[in-house]
């Protein structure tokens, strides 16, 4: 019975920092375990220009507490007007790692993102040119589409003809959440997965049943049983399409319980056991660094890491219920099951 693993130091290829207290609440979390982070860009306002981006990125290292090693990936948001020199020239300076599109209202602070496909035809065509991902929140918005069926629909009517349209152009589907989505991915060229903690550990019915539990509520909303399934064998199958993406998302507790609360799952701090867990009950520990350390690097066209970090196997881990910070309380992701992993990093 393995009781020790020693994998590359892990990244998390899609992460939001926020801003501010709340930046500073919640980015020791992520640079504790992991050397590199796709940085989310929609703030308010949204990140949207290389020198937006080299405002934030100065700003996160700023709130680095003193010791810790972290290298934000910057991104930027796709607007109607993105200017594709500047995102040229963003790229070719090595600031920005990928674009993340967001269908205007399709989450958290996308209120800015993109209507008409048409507007963003230039953006798209010097991307594939010159090789930059696109990071794509895949779910059609249309209020007529069941938010359970918004992901495959999006496939369908919105992803598979942008990229017929556009040769070449590399594609993240950002938190895959349904078996449609790994089908998808696995069958394309150019294309990567990023699956998120909570998706391999909840379904719907954690949310639904006993009472709405407000701090499982994501977008995408997690889905049936069999689609939970189907994320995780995609995690735990060594496939090189699929790497991890925590989508870690914190907002303070005040705006999670409330009457209209905000979406997103704050796992930050005990990702790598709730990992470790979800591996080890698949036999799969074993493909555990090609999820969390090997294939998101290499699909990004990144160096692996040369560090390492070792889980151990022992009494249950005591993470914490919440983060105290300036913001307000931040509920750390609950599994529902003990985490006998713990990182020494």
């Amino acid at each position: 019975m393995t009781e020790s693993l020693t994998i590359r130091r892990p990244d998390d290829w899609h992460l939001h920092l926020r801003d501010g207290a709340m930046m500073e609440t919640v980015l020791p979390e992520t640079a504790r375990h992991f050397g590199r982070a796709i940085i989310m860009p929609n703030l308010v306002p949204p990140v949207v220009t290389a020198a937006d981006a080299a405002a934030y990125r100065d700003r996160i290292m700023a709130a680095l507490p003193e010791g810790q090693a972290f290298e934000p990936l910057m991104t930027l948001y796709m607007t109607e007007t993105t200017d594709p020199q500047d995102v040229r020239r963003a790229a070719e300076s090595g600031l920005v790692k990928a674009v993340k599109l967001y269908p205007a209202g399709a989450t958290t602070n996308s209120a800015s993102g993109v209507r008409d496909f048409d507007k963003v035809r230039g953006v798209l065509e010097m991307m594939a040119e010159i090789g930059l991902p696109m990071c794509v929140h895949g779910e059609v918005t249309t209020p007529d589409v069941d938010i359970f069926d918004r992901e495959a629909v999006f496939i369908e009517t919105v992803l598979d003809p942008l990229r017929r349209n556009t040769p070449g152009l590399r594609v993240v589907m950002e938190h895959v959440t349904t078996a449609d989505g790994v089908n998808y991915v696995k069958s394309q060229e150019d294309m990567g997965g990023t699956i998120t903690t909570h998706h391999l550990i909840i379904n719907r019915n954690h949310i639904l049943v006993g009472g709405i539990k407000p701090h499982y509520y994501c977008l995408p909303v997690a889905k049936r049983e069999v689609h939970r399934l189907a994320l995780v064998e995609a995690a735990t199958s060594g496939d090189a399409h699929f790497f991890l993406g925590t989508d870690s998302a914190p907002h303070p507790d005040h705006l999670k319980e409330h009457a209209c609360g905000c979406a997103g799952v704050f796992s930050a701090t005990n990702t790598m056991s709730c990992l470790a867990e979800v591996f080890e009950a698949e036999d799969a520990l074993d493909r555990l660094e090609a999820f969390a350390s090997l294939n998101g690097p290499t699909f990004y066209r990144l160096p692996v890491s040369d560090e390492t970090i070792t889980l151990t196997k022992g009494a249950p881990v005591d993470y914490p219920a919440k983060l105290e910070g300036g913001a307000g309380p931040v509920t750390v992701f609950d599994p529902g099951f003990p985490l006998h992993w713990r990182v020494d990093a």
